[in-house]
């Protein structure tokens, strides 16, 4: 009995190693990719600027990123007790634009010594809308729980963002010549602008990503959105709020993932790296007995071994890299 509709994805022919630097940008799901590329030891920078839903966020964080750009107090304000960017996620949100500028500069500091070395840009599209702050006049990645009559709200075209986005991979083709970008649509439904209007802005930016693609050649497609829907179509796939996948379902498409861009030495060392990061993470109930300390002591006879053999992990496991 057939109880699922398969959907085929094809290898990818270019395959991520654990050389390979990995950013990722978009939304809720990119950040679940990055969390286990992360977990996985993966050479991985997830989200510097926090969660961003629309494709025009997206393709500004990647220009931010390109330039010289530092924030300064001018890009801030302030909205109940807090001090925000209109280019963020709340997650650099703090309490006085000295601290919320710290977080942000930091963290954009960080993503760029590490973007001259990317080889894969992993983008996740979650919607088509975007919202146009009234008084300034950007398409804000967040709008901070401001009033909904300091924004404009419009669904972008599907030949609007193929035009945003060819300066922008023409830019990234001539500073990274052999980056990869691949893109994703969200599975996460919008389901605040109706059921008709998340699918009009869910199949927008799936138009969008096919005119890319057909225009060039590094730039790949990974089906998130149809393995969910499609193949997992059965509400124990998701959470409870019945829009985010449960992490069950995050554990099959990261699975699909793995399948499609790594090759198989690289699915060995996984294996291999994911028993030894669970061994380090175990917590005993009693960490004075035989029996834990003789666990502990195989646990680091085991990472020297695994650290000899893959020097890399050397600085992964103690987070330097």
């Amino acid at each position: 009995m057939i109880t699922t509709t398969p959907v085929h994805i094809p290898a990818s022919p270019v395959k991520i190693t654990y050389d390979d630097a990995i950013l990722t940008l978009g939304s809720c799901f990119a950040d679940n990719i990055g969390r286990r590329l992360r977990t996985n030891l993966f050479l991985v920078d997830a989200n510097p600027f926090g969660v961003l839903y629309n494709p025009l966020s997206v393709k500004q964080s990647l220009l931010t990123l390109l330039s010289d750009k530092r924030f300064t107090a001018r890009d801030l304000f302030a909205h109940q007790s807090l001090w925000h960017s209109f280019a963020h996620s709340s997650l650099f949100s703090d309490t006085t634009p000295d601290r919320c500028l710290g977080r942000i500069n930091n963290r954009l500091q960080q993503s760029r010594e590490r973007l001259p070395h990317t080889r894969f840009i992993l983008i996740t599209w979650g919607t088509a809308q975007v919202y146009r702050h009234n008084a300034s006049g950007l398409v804000v990645a967040n709008c901070h729980k401001l009033a909904a009559r300091d924004f404009t709200r419009r669904r972008l075209g599907t030949d609007e963002i193929a035009a945003e986005y060819r300066p922008l991979l023409d830019t990234l083709r001539g500073r990274l010549p052999g980056v990869r970008v691949i893109f994703t649509v969200s599975p996460i439904r919008h389901w605040k602008d109706g059921a008709h209007e998340n699918n009009l802005s869910k199949a927008t930016l799936l138009l969008a990503v096919d005119a890319l693609q057909r225009e060039y050649d590094f730039v790949e497609y990974f089906p998130a959105y149809e393995l969910l829907l499609d193949e997992l179509r059965d509400y124990r796939y998701y959470a409870e709020d019945m829009l985010h996948p449960s992490e069950m379902a995050v554990d099959y498409i990261w699975e699909r993932f793995a399948d499609c861009y790594f090759a198989p030495e690289t699915r060995r060392q996984m294996k291999e790296i994911a028993q030894l990061v669970a061994d380090r993470a175990h917590r005993p109930l009693h960490p004075e007995s035989d029996a834990f300390r003789q666990f502990a002591a195989r646990t680091e006879e085991r990472q020297a071994e695994l650290e000899r053999k893959y020097p890399f992990l050397r600085g992964r496991l103690n987070g330097r890299e």
